[in-house]
């Protein structure tokens, strides 16, 4: 991760913020406006040009979980449902954030439904963020047919994350279209995001049979013993898991999967060790 941060506080997390600090990061030329108690005399006499040495801060770091709660999360057909496996990511992440000593908040949507939780560091924090999360993803809550775009939820995150913060984007991206490209763009100008697409193994194959289905409308029987009924949902399978990866990797940001029969835990220590170390 290369982004620079612009956290106030200090912390765990070392960023390119440059000012006064504790570690010596590198001499450049001297610039008008530069504080001269900075100067490197060495460099200075050695190349006759006036030199001023930079400094690496150490910086806690906001992290910032987008959590998507839409309808379309409350399925599942092994071990739980992808809402609850969201939760138990978000929540694992919570956890990993402030043992770094940064702050964790969120941002919880669903279709006419948003909640922030301002960043907020230690135990309290951590508590605070679960609570909220057991509070939105509650059997029952969403009352609401089909998804939001979720390019609603960026455009509200864009605008209220602080610079050189961490931003965890979980959901089945189900709600994507193409208006994301350009928040995703402008979030990622000045944070580290990352993408995490929560599946189930039914969207990527169904075993052949007959499915009644429904989107809480209309009802319909989805034949799978027909090859045809097969390629199609095999195509719209390929397309659903790829489209939305492919957008996060085409702006430069992270991508994990998270199924519903994974270990939230193992999935994060395998994938997101931004988290529980100190990216270079």
């Amino acid at each position: 991760m290369r982004q620079a941060a612009a956290s106030a506080l200090a912390g765990a997390y070392r960023s390119r913020f440059r000012g006064r600090g504790v570690d010596f990061l590198e001499s450049r030329n001297y610039q008008p406006g530069d504080d001269i108690r900075n100067m490197d005399w060495r460099v200075t006499a050695r190349t006759g040009k006036a030199h001023t040495k930079i400094f690496q801060e150490e910086r806690e770091r906001p992290v910032l979980i987008v959590l998507d709660a839409s309808p379309s999360l409350y399925f599942g057909t092994r071990a739980r449902l992808k809402s609850v496996a969201a939760g138990h990511m978000a929540a694992a992440i919570a956890w990993a954030a402030i043992k770094r000593g940064d702050r964790i908040g969120g941002f919880l949507f669903a279709p006419g439904r948003h909640r922030e939780l301002r960043p907020a560091g230690g135990r309290r924090g951590a508590m605070r963020m679960i609570q909220g999360l057991v509070d939105w993803i509650e059997p029952g809550q969403t009352d609401s047919v089909g998804n939001e775009p979720l390019s609603i939820a960026l455009e509200r995150v864009r605008h209220a994350v602080r610079p050189g913060s961490l931003v965890i984007v979980i959901s089945d991206f189900f709600g994507m279209d193409e208006t994301c490209n350009r928040h995703l763009s402008r979030l990622r100008q000045h944070n580290d995001v990352i993408g995490c697409q929560v599946l189930d193994a039914a969207e990527y194959r169904l075993p052949e049979g007959r499915y009644p289905i429904s989107d809480g409308q209309n009802a319909a029987i989805l034949d799978m013993a027909h090859r045809e009924s097969r390629n199609r949902y095999d195509a719209m399978s390929s397309r659903h898991i790829d489209q939305p990866r492919r957008m996060f990797q085409k702006h430069q940001c992270g991508w994990l999967v998270l199924h519903t029969d994974d270990d939230p835990v193992d999935v994060l220590g395998r994938e997101l060790r931004v988290l529980v170390g100190r990216p270079a």
